[in-house]
């Protein structure tokens, strides 16, 4: 990792506006003291950088504080998978702790700011906190729920599924961390929404433009704007008809 990408600031997690989301959820106050040990730096990744790439040495794991990032897979043929869109309060690393490397890249779709916290010292201090040692096996499972979730999506939903539920995903997300609850930026390409969600990038704008002219949503470049959230859920909803 270049030099520049890298910012020796001193982190405090006791201090930080998305510690309800992180990894120090529920710590006493001398408990979150430790942790503030723990997590000693912060990293600065430029728009389009990468946090880290596929076959890198594992040692941290990387909470964001900032920004957005997507994790992807290359193919034998060259062609680029999204596996994830992760954005800020939430963990990201966890794909190499069990191999001690990462099996993924890591990008960030804006500028962004993570805090490194070492994977030894915090298993370390899992050991002695178990309300932490908690939290962690809690996003550990949450992943996996996550990529069930997104197996589903590729399994079993229409086109036009797929991306409600994707839009509402994003919404909640953001809600979550006190942005708007029917407005958002989409940092992400169309053509990496159609990567996440195996679908064509043909597909994914017709698929927009038919939420568009529904009065389902209104965009403008990057900017969305639900306009019936509940229309959304509904196409969510519906079941497939009976064979």
């Amino acid at each position: 990792m270049p030099k520049n990408t890298r910012a020796a600031l001193k982190v405090a997690c006791s201090s930080c506006n998305l510690r309800e989301l992180c990894v120090a959820t529920g710590l006493e106050p001398e408990e979150m003291a430790r942790l503030d040990d723990v997590v000693a730096t912060r990293r600065r990744v430029k728009r389009g950088k990468a946090l880290f790439r596929s076959g890198e040495a594992f040692d941290s794991l990387f909470a964001i504080r900032t920004g957005v990032l997507k994790t992807c897979v290359i193919a034998e043929d060259g062609r680029e998978q999204v596996t994830g869109f992760q954005m800020a309060g939430e963990l990201i690393g966890l794909d190499g702790i069990v191999g001690a490397q990462h099996t993924c890249h890591a990008v960030a779709l804006e500028d962004t700011e993570v805090c490194v916290i070492p994977f030894e010292r915090l298993e370390d201090l899992s050991r002695e906190l178990k309300s932490l040692q908690h939290h962690v096996h809690r996003i550990m499972s949450r992943e996996i729920v996550r990529e069930h979730g997104v197996m589903l999506l590729l399994g079993n939903m229409r086109s036009e599924e797929r991306l409600a539920a994707f839009l509402l995903n994003l919404l909640q997300r953001l809600q979550a961390r006190g942005f708007s609850s029917t407005e958002l930026v989409l940092r992400m390409t169309r053509q990496e929404i159609g990567s996440y969600l195996g679908l064509k990038l043909e597909t994914i704008s017709r698929t927009f433009s038919k939420f568009a002219a529904d009065g389902l949503i209104e965009v403008r470049q990057k900017h969305l704007r639900v306009l019936n959230r509940d229309g959304l859920q509904a196409i969510v909803d519906t079941k497939p008809p009976a064979e």
